[in-house]
Formats: structure tokens, sequence, C-alpha cells
């Protein structure tokens, strides 16, 4: 199994989608660990309280960053075996409103992502994107498709660390 006996990094880890996974992961599939990285000390501690009755629930660990922060990353990602990308600014008129705040963090955390995959010899990183990245008519979609491009190049940059980047699109689930 894809999981097993791995250390799981999850960007984005408070959000919808990292809440299901973690709760997917550490039911079905044993992970040695699974370390959420995210901004909100809130979120991190309500995940942290409903996670407690899980089991594998002391695999958990919580680590306050942001993808913005290549230091933060790289001593989240030490020891690493997956990574899992789900951070980033994703409402649409947010994007609008905060363009720069959008490009820092969907497309220069995901720059950061990559370098600190590599520099920690992370086997696999899988990035969220969007269906919004497919001919964009927003800054959303476009900073997603330049995120997908930048994990796409990172496959031919990794050299001799062969770290396996790769993207996945999912639609609104209704």
């Amino acid at each position: 199994m894809l999981f097993k006996n791995k250390v799981i990094l999850v960007t984005g880890g408070t959000g919808s989608f990292g809440k299901k996974f973690t709760q997917i992961v550490l039911k079905e599939h044993n992970p040695k660990a699974i370390r959420i990285f995210s901004r909100g000390e809130l979120k991190q501690q309500t995940m942290r309280e409903r996670f407690q009755q899980i089991k594998n629930s002391e695999k958990l660990r919580f680590f306050i960053g942001d993808v913005r922060d290549r230091d933060r990353l790289y001593r989240a990602m030490n020891g690493v075996d997956i990574v899992i990308h789900a951070a980033a600014l994703k409402q649409v008129p947010t994007c609008e409103y905060n363009p720069i705040e959008a490009v820092r963090t969907n497309i220069d955390g995901a720059a950061n992502i990559i370098d600190a995959a590599i520099d920690n010899n992370v086997k696999k990183v899988m990035a969220l994107s969007t269906d919004k990245a497919v001919h964009p008519v927003n800054l959303y979609g476009a900073t997603k498709l330049v995120a997908e491009k930048l994990f796409i190049q990172g496959n031919a940059y990794t050299g001799e660390r062969r770290t396996k980047f790769s993207c996945v699109r999912y639609g609104n689930v209704v």
C-alpha cells in the first residue's frame, strides 16, 4: 500500500480535502506519521480535538507554517516520504482582489514545495489542482495552471534525487 509505514506531509492539511484525506489514511492505511502543515492555529486545534478518537491519531503531528516560508517547509519535510500539497488560496474573489498574495501562495509556494521536496529526498509529491486551470479565465485558475507546470517540470529538475511529482485535478463535488 502506498501510505503504509510512510511519513506523509499534508500542506493545507486543515482544509476540507486535508481533513478527509487524513481521516481515511489514518483509519485504513497505517502510516508511520502524518504531518499537518497549515497556517491556522485554531483550525489545527479543532482538527486535533476532532481526531482524538480516530484510529492511529497518535501518529498525527501539527506544524504551524506557510508554504511561502521556505525554511519552515524544509524543516517540516525532514524525513518525509510523501507530500500531498493542498495548500492554496482557493476562493476566486480572494485571488482577484489580492493578486500578489495569490501569486505568492499558489505559485511561489509551489516552487518552495518543489525545492524542499527535492532537497529533503522526498519520494513522491502530489499537488492538488483544479479544473479552473484549464483555459483559465481568472487569476485563481492562472496560478493553479502555473503551479501545475512547475510540478510537472519538477520531474526534470530533480537530477539524481528522483523525487516524483504529479498533479491531480478534481472538479467541485456537489
